[in-house]
């Protein structure tokens, strides 16, 4: 288990699933509709809401540690689980629960590289059986150094090796679409929209040239990157990406949701 990849691909889960390890938990997060008609074996099913705080006006801030134990419970985590987390949608909110992996300090993880979609591009079977799984009693605690916050991006604008990678969609990010009180970005950012990062061609997997393609617009190793979108939802598919390249990257969960409606951020258009 130590040896899986953090990226893993649907013939090695297939690999796994011959003989899955006691320590090996699959987690769906698609909805459920897709997971009632059909899942890969084994797989416990999340509604992605249970990650966030759902509070306005962030609601994708991360749940409070009692929120989050009484999720690690029920999927009966131990310090040894390793995680292999899927969606439907190309990564959003994998990355996302992956994220929370790492701002609650646990490292054992993997992404099913395009998720539900590769899967089923490569006819793999489904299941409808749901998973029996022990409870255990969780005690999880947030990690500051991940969880970014409003004063951990202010006070790094300035520094030329700080970058924001800005998630959203063109016009969300030149304002034209505004879903707060301030539309615009987060001075300097970079947007790359998160979509771009998937290989339409080959069942939603990231694609492979990834690092080529960022390098192009000024996201590079050499940068501290902090991600975000509206909520950290399409963010933690760009979270992963970044992951997986050996960036140096965050990801702010309050997004711009949080950010354009504070009063005291700044914002441009242009």
């Amino acid at each position: 288990m130590a040896d899986l990849p953090l990226i893993l691909e649907p013939a090695e889960l297939a690999d796994l699933q011959e003989q899955p390890p006691e320590n090996l938990r699959i987690v769906d997060l698609c909805s459920e509709q897709s997971y009632q008609m059909g899942h890969i074996q084994g797989a416990l099913h999340i509604p992605p809401q249970m990650l966030l705080s759902n509070i306005p006006p962030a609601p994708g801030r991360i749940g409070t540690v009692e929120q989050l134990n009484r999720l690690f419970s029920f999927l009966g985590a131990t310090p040894e689980t390793h995680f292999v987390v899927y969606d439907d949608e190309g990564g959003g909110w994998a990355g996302r629960f992956i994220w929370t992996l790492d701002a609650i300090g646990h490292k054992h993880y993997s992404y099913l590289n395009g998720g539900l979609q590769a899967w089923k591009n490569e006819a793999r079977p489904l299941s409808r059986e749901i998973p029996q799984v022990t409870p255990t009693e969780a005690r999880v605690s947030l990690d500051p150094s991940v969880v970014v916050e409003i004063p951990d991006i202010l006070d790094a604008l300035e520094d030329p090796n700080f970058v924001v990678w800005d998630a959203r969609g063109p016009s969300e990010y030149r304002g034209e679409k505004v879903l707060a009180q301030k539309g615009g970005h987060i001075p300097g950012a970079v947007n790359v929209e998160w979509t771009q990062l998937m290989d339409h061609q080959n069942g939603l997997r990231i694609r492979p040239d990834a690092e080529a393609f960022l390098a192009e617009r000024g996201l590079t190793k050499d940068k501290r990157i902090v991600t975000h979108c509206q909520s950290h939802h399409r963010s933690g598919f760009t979270y992963l990406v970044g992951k997986s390249l050996g960036f140096d990257i965050k990801g702010y969960h309050g997004s711009w949701a949080e950010w354009g409606n504070h009063p005291d951020t700044p914002v441009e258009t242009d």
